[in-house]
């Protein structure tokens, strides 16, 4: 870079490309004097041919500080000279000159920017935006803010409602959604974390009704599995009888005319409606409006991990 004579202006930007740190150093205590302060610093690679013999270079950006006794708001023909200045070190035009000196003293990522890239969802980011809470947080340091984020999201998961388990339950949906999959993570809930025992009963009616791994998950957890006919009442104080029924049919109701007598004439009340939350829009709905007629009292998603939120 040659060696062009400036007269620096308290607060402009410069852009230099050098070698190494202690160039860059040099560079800014010789042509910009003891008030100038690095804002930037980035490798930048060669191009073309020239990334074969040349190694990466810094560019490096720096910029003046007022006086003390100097208004906050630079005057602008100040902040154009300095634009200028920029200009004649680089050989850019003018307003390629400003960009850079824009970008330069742009501030650190907002709190919302780095919630999102972090995963949280824009309906949660909404809500924390409209409680109480948010004036103060965009006002605190970016660090204060986000652990005060983090104990915002513990205690509202801490205040979630917990219900009293399930003592009889049904398992439905239709075919491939994972719904014994669903069933033996539930189990693994009630015996792991719940310390609960009971048992498991399977039916087919008109159609089948694979147990696919559930007999041996059960097996495993120490649950016992039996096919209808069978007992439905839990058989231990405190226990559970939950229901693996075949799948469910979408294209006549009439089809789910077997289930709907299992459940009213064992009166089995809860009934867990299991979907793919990968499944298109319509085939959820026509999924859950399946579920209604056969009064689903609760719902589970499954395949969360493939999709966005």
């Amino acid at each position: 870079m040659s060696a062009l004579p400036l007269s620096p202006v308290p607060g402009a930007c410069y852009k230099f490309i050098v070698n190494s740190a202690e160039d860059a150093a040099a560079l800014i205590r010789e042509r910009l004097g003891p008030a100038a302060r690095v804002l930037t610093v980035r490798n930048v690679e060669a191009t073309g041919l020239k990334r074969l013999w040349s190694g990466p270079r810094l560019e490096v950006i720096a910029q003046i500080d007022a006086p003390a006794d100097a208004p906050s708001e630079p005057a602008a023909d100040a902040v154009s000279s300095g634009a200028e200045m920029i200009s004649a070190e680089l050989a850019l035009p003018p307003r390629a000159a400003a960009r850079v000196a824009r970008d330069a003293t742009r501030s650190q990522p907002t709190l919302p920017a780095l919630l999102r890239r972090s995963g949280l969802s824009e309906l949660a980011l909404g809500r924390l935006q409209e409680s109480p809470l948010w004036p103060e947080l965009t006002g605190a340091p970016l660090h204060r803010a986000l652990v005060e984020v983090g104990r915002r999201l513990q205690q509202d998961a801490a205040q979630r409602w917990a219900g009293a388990p399930l003592t009889r339950a049904a398992f439905l949906g239709t075919a491939g959604v994972g719904r014994t999959t669903a069933l033996c993570k539930w189990l693994g809930l009630e015996v792991f974390r719940r310390a609960r025992m009971g048992h498991v009963v399977t039916a087919e009616f008109d159609r089948p009704n694979p147990p696919g791994a559930l007999p041996v998950f059960c097996e495993a957890l120490g649950v016992p599995v039996a096919r209808f006919p069978a007992a439905t009442q839990p058989a231990v104080p405190g226990g559970f009888v939950y229901f693996d029924l075949p799948g469910m049919s979408l294209r006549d109701p009439a089809d789910n005319a077997p289930i709907a007598q299992f459940l009213a004439r064992e009166q089995i009340v809860h009934r867990i409606l299991v979907l793919n939350a990968a499944y298109d829009h319509a085939t959820l709905r026509a999924s859950y409006a399946a579920g209604r007629e056969l009064g689903a009292t609760h719902l589970i998603f499954t395949h969360l991990d493939e999709v966005p939120q």
